[in-house]
């Protein structure tokens, strides 16, 4: 028979016990939701959802404006394009709707607020419905582009440094999916995913390279198509292409520092009219006395606005270029 102390040292036991597996069971928790929200990238993200891989591919490429096979999902190819290289998530259709519904309230307020007439309401609304959300997406296309110019060869070392571990390709392309963050951990990963559910590697670098729109990947593209049909040390190919990307990369930068006395010029020249104009207005607001109205200052200033902006062109295009 169970003494009194006896059943207390068991009592003591079982709840060292509860507490024990009630503080690894908060740890664990605590652990699952760190790594979920501590993920490297958004389809790792998308996984640690506990979504099957098949689903998660889907979602990434429904939520970038891709039907399920990964081609583009509207006739409008080109905005379609734009849309996918630009990197924003969510609905087209909601985007452009959330735009175009912008530029009608700002038409509305100021025909009907501010009793503007209706071709400035009409400007307004094209300029805010249908212009700024194409600059939206070129901006944030050219973004997005940039950082995977930087991280691509990152990538191709890692695939190099794989491959000659004794990996298959599939395994490399999915480590870069696992170690490297957006955007090139998400598009690797949808690499792999696409090879691993019937693609073949050119078919998925192919769409890899409509998806980001960068011309490094249209040379691997090109790369790995030649080395699928006439054959080659796929890791020198890789290599080269890597060192390549870096070389091109330093001369982009070398040439953007050179540029930047040209690009400040560029602004100061273009923002110091618009600036005096507006120091000038708020200073003494009858400086132009009645010249507002006459009847060729609208033509004078449509004509000299075109030129200067046919001038910020000309500076754009001197320090902007492909090489």
């Amino acid at each position: 028979m169970l003494t009194g102390q006896t059943l207390l040292y068991i009592v003591y036991v079982l709840a060292a016990a509860s507490a024990i597996l009630a503080a690894e069971s908060l740890y664990l928790s605590f652990a699952a939701r760190r790594a979920k929200a501590g993920a490297i990238n958004r389809r790792l993200k998308r996984l640690g959802e506990d979504a099957p891989a098949e689903q998660a591919l889907r979602s990434l490429l429904r939520e970038r404006g891709l039907t399920d096979s990964g081609d583009f999902a509207y006739g409008l190819v080109a905005l379609n394009r734009l849309y996918t290289q630009s990197g924003v998530t969510g609905s087209p259709i909601a985007f452009a709707t959330t735009f175009l519904l912008a530029g009608v309230v700002v038409a509305l307020v100021l025909v009907v607020l501010f009793a503007a007439h209706l071709w400035v309401g009409a400007l307004a609304l094209l300029v805010v419905g249908f212009g700024l959300p194409l600059l939206v997406l070129r901006r944030a296309r050219n973004k997005r582009v940039a950082k995977f110019a930087r991280q691509l060869p990152d990538a191709l070392d890692m695939i190099v440094r794989s491959l000659r571990a004794g990996h298959p390709t599939t395994v490399a392309i999915a480590m870069v999916a696992r170690e490297m963050p957006d955007p090139i951990g998400t598009e690797f990963g949808i690499v792999a995913d696409e090879i691993t559910f019937g693609l073949s590697l050119e078919q998925a670098v192919k769409k890899l390279s409509q998806r980001v729109g960068f011309e490094g990947l249209h040379l691997l593209s090109v790369s790995l198509s030649i080395q699928a049909r006439t054959g080659g040390n796929l890791t020198e190919i890789l290599g080269n292409l890597s060192s390549v990307l870096r070389e091109r990369q330093k001369l982009r930068l070398k040439i953007r520092a050179l540029s930047a006395e040209g690009r400040v010029s560029a602004w100061m020249i273009s923002l110091f009219p618009l600036v005096m104009f507006g120091i000038l207005l708020l200073v003494s607001p009858s400086y132009y006395g009645a010249i507002w109205g006459n009847p060729l200052i609208m033509p004078v200033f449509t004509i000299f606005g075109a030129w200067a902006l046919l001038g910020d062109y000309i500076m754009y295009r001197m320090v902007n270029f492909d090489f």
